[in-house]
């Protein structure tokens, strides 16, 4: 047990976010187009061969609840509740900044959410396929990713050329390596990073649009974590170590992430939509780049595919890459396709891998807080 090491002038993720909206007041004054986006299904190719910025509108906060729940349903997920409350309360620069919303459907929650956020700015709303494999899915999905870039064109009265998205897809695969590069950091053992610090800078890092610059931010700190490692870490003994699964946590890293290495154990990954799962497999930049972008993000394994076998082969490759002792997987309230894919993900674990498992499902209050610390508490002293 004991405090987080981080590193000298370590942001967290609210005073990123903080931070942030200065930044895009200044960009919205220079006239940039801004496009506002949610999820890993999001072809920030095409954005950005829009000559736009995408910024993340998933909202945080148990703040925007009340205004969110004149309108939806209370036992919603909180990600949706809070980031309809943002926009629809006016507490959301994010939202208030972008020029259109793109949405996905990866949820009937969002889908519905997205009809009344439809009410208060133009969104774009992406239709999966129900799957991956079947008839037709690669073509359907095209076909959604053919349908936003007519609509990016109209929107701001431009043309998306084949150039400018080949330039996209070099440089966000250049992002896709550095950011996984940074996450296999927590490959060694022990790590010399903590799990709050991952988490925090690959979420903090979607509130930084100079693509290059970040680049060389994660390039320098994983310079400094290889020399960290070999001159303080290699050889000492490791705490346990946990591999986290399931639902986006940067609504939870205090309450879950932070907790758990605060009570004796490390966070060393992350299977979830705020770790690798979109970020490595880099899109092809030897075909059409519509269909290589349409490929690359139908690959995205989440829990919203049925069948969703891609899942499971990457959290078994994870258990063994990131050496993890357990994995706790963290739900979302009302947060459905996870919450009936855990019971797969706890038998994979226990049964095929031979780990310890723990399923944590919570919101964004801090009502569970006490309870929450119990059983994390109780879950590491199983592993030590």
């Amino acid at each position: 047990m004991g405090e987080i090491k981080l590193p000298e002038g370590f942001v967290t993720y609210p005073e990123a976010r903080k931070k942030a909206f200065l930044t895009l007041k200044k960009m919205k004054e220079e006239g940039r187009r801004i496009v506002g986006v949610f999820c890993t299904y999001t072809p920030w190719e095409l954005i950005d061969a829009a000559d736009a910025a995408a910024v993340v509108l998933c909202g945080i906060g148990d703040e925007n609840m009340p205004a969110a729940e004149k309108r939806l349903p209370k036992n919603l997920c909180p990600l949706i509740k809070a980031s309809y409350g943002g926009a629809v309360a006016d507490r959301c620069p994010f939202f208030y900044f972008s020029d259109m919303v793109l949405g996905e459907t990866t949820c009937d929650g969002k889908k519905k959410m997205y009809e009344l956020m439809s009410e208060l700015k133009h969104t774009h709303v992406m239709q999966l396929p129900p799957g991956q494999f079947g008839r037709g899915a690669l073509e359907f999905w095209k076909a959604s990713v053919e349908s936003l870039k007519d609509d990016l064109e109209q929107f701001y009265g431009i043309t998306i050329t084949n150039d400018r998205l080949r330039e996209a897809i070099h440089l966000r695969n250049r992002e896709r390596k550095a950011i996984l590069d940074f996450y296999e950091i927590g490959c060694l053992k022990p790590s010399p990073i903590s799990g709050y610090e991952l988490n925090t800078v690959i979420t903090s890092n979607e509130y930084a649009f100079d693509i290059n610059k970040k680049i060389e931010a994660l390039e320098q700190r994983i310079r400094e974590l290889k020399d960290l490692y070999e001159r303080e870490y290699k050889g000492k003994k490791s705490r346990p170590r946990i591999l986290i699964t399931g639902c986006p946590t940067h609504g939870v890293i205090n309450k879950v992430i932070k907790r758990i290495e605060e009570l004796g154990a490390d966070v060393v990954g992350f299977e979830n939509c705020c770790g690798p799962r979109e970020k490595k497999d880099p899109i092809d930049e030897t075909i059409d780049p519509i269909t290589a972008i349409a490929e690359k993000y139908l690959r995205v394994n989440c829990s919203v595919m049925s069948p969703n076998p891609g899942r499971f082969k990457a959290l078994g490759e994870q258990i063994h890459d990131y050496q993890a002792d357990g994995v706790i997987e963290v739900l979302l309230q009302a947060c459905h396709t996870f919450a009936v894919e855990s019971d797969s993900v706890r038998r994979f674990v226990t049964e095929e891998k031979g780990i310890p498992y723990l399923s944590i499902t919570t919101d964004y209050s801090t009502t569970d807080q006490g309870q929450i610390d119990t059983r994390i508490g109780a879950f590491i002293e199983l592993l030590s």
